[in-house]
């Protein structure tokens, strides 16, 4: 899993779960999509899961433009009850400077539309959420073993398994997606002359007294399933914490479990060594991308994430230094994405 049902918290209603952030080139400008709401929860929790988006939370998009890890700009969709069609009012606000941190500001309106249906405003932005087939793919077996041999300091078993084995656990399920699509310039004129920007989504829940309360964070693919599979106080920790504080809340932790894992394939001279610059890739947590480029999330680095890139085998092989196959590819999806708004693959 990237980052499906990663906590207690994000299960106690999955409405708020995010269980996947891209961040690519589009038709027109930056697109990016923020996963929530899987399917596999009725099965995994045991008992029928809200649909659509929850009423009383906030789900944003963090930009960072200078790589401070702190955001500058916020993009904030809110969502209405569902009315008897099944259909959400969604509500999209911008927020910047101080602000950009502040669930509690009001922000900028910049549109307003229902699930379901594109909306566009009049400087070219474009948002869609609604229901879709879930993008990605992950195979269980040689999940719940890097998980462990992360946690154990092992090498992955696998037992008798082989790539021709491999099934997707996602074929077929669906999450609620959100969708939107900046054109470019709106965020050059907050970057910097790299054109250079490090995104994040969150959900936030108001609380009975007021306030709000962040259920869930993602940036990189494959962090939970890499990290908290088996260390579930963990998962919370990395969803209700910021990320300019991740190096110095985890990293230790992360070179560590990675340490161990390259010492017992023995594919470093200094797994130690190895281990701190896989932390420092992947802390703070936050998505980099270069503006107007094509994106991809691969062995030779990080820009963006493409709706069809393969981050468990690039995750896998990075956490362990080994070449790491899932056996699946973006064929292993049963609904596929398009080159063409909202881009995510529509369902019913």
């Amino acid at each position: 899993m990237s980052h499906h049902l990663d906590s207690p918290a994000a299960r106690q209603d999955v409405r708020l779960d995010i269980t996947d952030l891209y961040l690519f080139r589009g038709e027109r400008g930056t697109v990016f999509v923020m996963n929530v709401n899987h399917s596999i929860a009725t099965a995994a929790t045991g008992h029928e899961v809200p649909a659509g988006y929850h009423h009383e939370a906030q789900y944003e998009f963090k930009i960072d433009t200078n790589g401070d890890a702190v955001e500058e700009l916020s993009y904030r969709f809110t969502f209405a009850e569902l009315d008897q069609a099944g259909n959400q009012t969604v509500r999209l606000v911008r927020l910047d400077g101080p602000d950009a941190a502040d669930p509690h500001a009001p922000g900028t309106l910049l549109a307003e539309g229902s699930t379901g249906r594109a909306t566009e405003t009049t400087v070219g932005l474009r948002l869609w959420a609604g229901k879709a087939g879930d993008p990605f793919w992950i195979e269980p077996d040689v999940l719940h073993a890097i998980g462990h041999a992360l946690t154990d300091g092992t090498r992955a078993d696998l037992g008798a398994w082989t790539p021709a084995q491999a099934t997707n656990l996602f074929a077929g399920h669906t999450v609620y997606t959100i969708v939107l699509e900046v054109p470019d310039e709106q965020l050059l004129a907050a970057t910097g002359p790299d054109n250079r920007i490090h995104a994040w989504a969150v959900t936030n829940l108001a609380t009975d007294a007021g306030g709000w309360r962040q259920i869930n964070r993602a940036g990189h693919p494959m962090i939970h399933p890499l990290l908290t599979q088996y260390d579930e106080q963990l998962g919370n920790q990395l969803n209700a914490t910021l990320p300019a504080d991740d190096t110095a809340n985890y990293g230790k932790a992360v070179a560590a479990a990675v340490a161990g894992v390259v010492a017992a394939y023995g594919t470093a001279q200094d797994p130690q060594a190895y281990g701190a610059t896989v932390a420092a890739r992947l802390f703070p947590d936050v998505l980099p991308y270069t503006i107007g480029t094509p994106a991809v999330y691969g062995f030779a680095g990080f820009n963006g994430r493409s709706l069809i890139d393969n981050a468990p085998d690039v995750m896998f092989s990075l956490a362990t230094n080994t070449a790491f196959t899932i056996g699946l590819t973006k064929n292993s999806v049963t609904a596929k994405p398009t080159r063409h708004f909202p881009y995510v693959p529509q369902v019913a």
